[in-house]
């Protein structure tokens, strides 16, 4: 097997590529998947977050003593650190294994067949090899396949067209589960949308109106396992610009969550999605609740695979917080934005860590001077 040394020692002329059926064997990682000593990972195991773990099958099948329990718990969740864990989902469980197996079967394909879904510059979706002709530093050790979905009407078949168009027609079995898959998030997004509503004083229906017509992002992510763990990140730390994330890993795990000041764990619970709010909620709910700052960690045994799913509003919608929220004790923090507008900044602007939406906000108001 050629050296990275090598094989990466002029990448001005070769652009660095990210190709972890090479990477995960080498010994020595390019300078470039590097991390600063301040971000490395811990090399001692971090303790794990004693993360809310919420029940929604009475709320789900209509149980109206499960709703003030179930948006209470949801609310000091959210109050606390942003994370909270959902069982009794209502989603299918050989649905969510194959959205597991699904991910082997394209990440498992050679470099040259996976590029054919490439993404390009200052756009969100497509395959990316790491961030390699993005940034020059501190990359993550990953390989992502992201794609639109939209719940509008006439959007209904948008996944599973993307596959085929992009990979082609051996790929619309593939298309097919993560489009059901991506209907499913949509309709739970929907629901935890209610509760978030409720647990924050406002009318049940307001945050789920907002998002029936939501135009959001699903993204598979690959970890392959790396020779050394202490000095990369499979993602380093930031607050997701989206809405709502609906995350659900595999067994091997790798989530870590900033709180109290230290990295936690998040333990993999196979029937369980872990939920996080993001940046553009924390502006919908002014402030209240807050976006968390997370990460992933890698290892030298074994790759890690998890599914994404980020709530994004309608492009054009204007996100802007119910007049509930905001009083004279409550003023207005963030300017009213479009999603369309923050994704645009997250793509060629600002590279999203947790301090994106203060970025953003002030980015927003030098343009309105």
């Amino acid at each position: 097997m050629p050296s990275l040394q090598k094989r990466y020692m002029n990448h001005q002329q070769d652009p660095l590529v990210f190709d972890s059926l090479i990477l995960q064997h080498e010994t020595s990682i390019p300078k470039e998947f590097i991390w600063p000593d301040n971000e490395k990972p811990n090399s001692k195991k971090v303790k794990e977050l004693a993360v809310h773990l919420v029940d929604l099958g009475g709320f789900l099948s209509g149980q109206s003593n499960s709703v003030v329990k179930t948006s209470k718990a949801v609310g000091e969740a959210c109050k606390k650190h942003g994370f909270f864990l959902v069982t009794n989902h209502g989603v299918n469980a050989s649905l969510i294994e194959d959205a597991h197996r699904y991910m082997d079967l394209f990440f498992e394909l050679s470099s040259s067949e996976k590029r054919r879904a490439q993404r390009k510059a200052g756009e969100s979706c497509g395959y990316a090899s790491s961030f390699t002709g993005r940034f020059s530093s501190k990359l993550p050790w990953k390989e992502t396949l992201s794609f639109h979905f939209s719940s509008e009407n006439n959007s209904s078949n948008m996944v599973k067209d993307y596959f085929e168009k992009t990979m082609g027609k051996e790929f619309t079995r593939l298309g097919k589960v993560y489009q059901e898959y991506c209907n499913a998030m949509s309709r739970l997004s929907l629901k935890i949308m209610e509760l978030l509503a409720m647990s924050l004083g406002v009318n049940q229906a307001h945050f789920k109106e907002l998002f029936e017509e939501n135009d959001s992002i699903m993204r598979l992510n690959y970890y392959p396992r790396c020779q050394k763990p202490d000095l990369t990140l499979g993602t380093g730390p930031h607050c997701d610009p989206t809405s709502l994330t609906i995350l659900h890993q595999d067994s091997v795990g790798g989530l870590e969550v900033f709180v109290d000041n230290e990295w936690h764990s998040i333990a993999p619970n196979l029937n369980a999605f872990v939920i996080n709010i993001g940046d553009t909620f924390m502006a919908l709910s002014n402030g209240r609740y807050r976006s968390c700052l997370h990460r992933a960690v890698v290892n030298n045994k074994i790759h890690r695979k998890s599914l994404a799913f980020f709530l994004c509003p309608k492009k054009d919608k204007v996100v802007s917080p119910p007049e509930e929220l905001v009083d004279e004790n409550n003023p207005r923090i963030y300017p009213d934005f479009t999603w369309s507008t923050f994704l645009e900044f997250t793509q060629k602007h600002y590279r999203s860590d947790m301090n994106t939406l203060h970025a953003f906000t002030d980015w927003i108001r030098q343009k309105n001077i």
